[in-house]
């Protein structure tokens, strides 16, 4: 007699499959093209990456070259303890031959990688080692500027900057934003002075496609190392004002609603020119570390925000031969 089939529903496979090690899953793959489709959507992406947290099966990710030459490469180390400072696999990364990709943020365990002098661009799995190339913007760049007193300057250099990337969890979506900087002259001068325009780009993993969004009255001034995104809101330092009335402000653009906002630095009773504000994620939210660039007696005060409203965490007393901090983390 023939037992009667019994067969799991498919949230709970999904479910399993998401507590497996990243090797099992790659040879799932040939399995049915269902479970290869299930694997690339953000909700088991997302799993699997909070499952590997849990289970401490974390590696170091090394961007790395031999000497001057390219291309450049990167480098997994296991974290066991058996096999200490091991290279788990070196991986090459040949869309971007010759150049030298910067890491725009990781989220679930993607990393945004991405060229400043090009439009090349990649979003990059480095435990499945899947890469996705972002295609081409198709935006259209203003050949012509016209400036007063000097007629009509061209368009002669762009570039790419400030990207970050993040989830947007009202449309299960992962999306890149990036600044794109115009540099027009007049190339009948000898010298000529450029003069600058901003485009802002924003690409949808779902719709593989860019689009051009409205830019913000400020643009980031400063890079951050990778970028700060706190629940699908991406923030950037900015400064405005004159020497006299030097000022800073945190520009911030929402994944969902794709909106800009500025938020004010928090109010430390210093002036904003004499002191270093670093934008960091603490507990979960945005803070900021302030401190000093006089060397002699620096102090750094953590500053946590709120729906807006800053709070002071705490305050560490000079230390000497600290050049800058680089964050907190959690210690077992």
């Amino acid at each position: 007699m023939q037992r009667p089939r019994f067969e799991l529903p498919e949230a709970l496979v999904m479910e399993i499959l998401s507590k497996l090690p990243v090797k099992s899953l790659t040879r799932f793959n040939c399995v049915c093209k269902y479970w290869c489709s299930c694997f690339q959507t953000p909700h088991f992406i997302s799993k699997l990456h909070h499952n590997n947290l849990k289970n401490n099966n974390l590696n170091l990710l090394l961007g790395r070259h031999d000497g001057n030459t390219f291309p450049h490469y990167f480098s997994q180390l296991s974290n066991k303890k058996d096999k200490k400072n091991k290279v788990k696999q070196n991986i090459h990364l040949p869309f971007f031959k010759n150049t030298t990709p910067s890491v725009y943020g990781a989220c679930h365990g993607l990393l945004c990688l991405h060229d400043p002098s090009t439009d090349k661009a990649a979003i990059w799995n480095p435990s499945t080692r899947e890469f996705k190339i972002v295609p081409p913007s198709s935006i259209q760049r203003p050949p012509y500027f016209s400036s007063f007193g000097k007629g009509y300057l061209t368009l002669d250099y762009v570039s790419f900057n400030n990207a970050a990337f993040g989830f947007d969890s009202k449309t299960d979506d992962y999306k890149v934003i990036r600044f794109v900087s115009l540099t027009f002259v007049n190339r009948e001068e000898e010298y000529p002075y450029p003069h600058f325009m901003h485009q802002v780009e924003l690409y949808s993993l779902r719709s593989d496609s860019w689009k051009e969004i409205p830019s913000p009255d400020y643009t980031p001034t400063e890079s951050n190392n990778g970028n700060i995104c706190v629940d699908g809101i991406c923030y950037w330092k900015t400064e405005y004002g004159g020497y006299l009335d030097f000022r800073g402000l945190i520009l911030s653009f929402d994944m969902g609603n794709e909106e800009f906002s500025n938020l004010p630095i928090p109010e430390f009773g210093g002036s904003f020119p004499e002191y270093y504000v670093d934008l960091l994620v603490f507990n979960g939210s945005l803070g900021v570390i302030v401190y000093s660039l006089e060397r002699t007696s620096t102090s750094f005060d953590l500053w946590v925000t709120s729906e807006g409203v800053w709070t002071k965490q705490f305050s560490i007393e000079s230390i000497s031969g600290v050049v800058h901090p680089l964050g907190f983390g959690k210690i077992d």
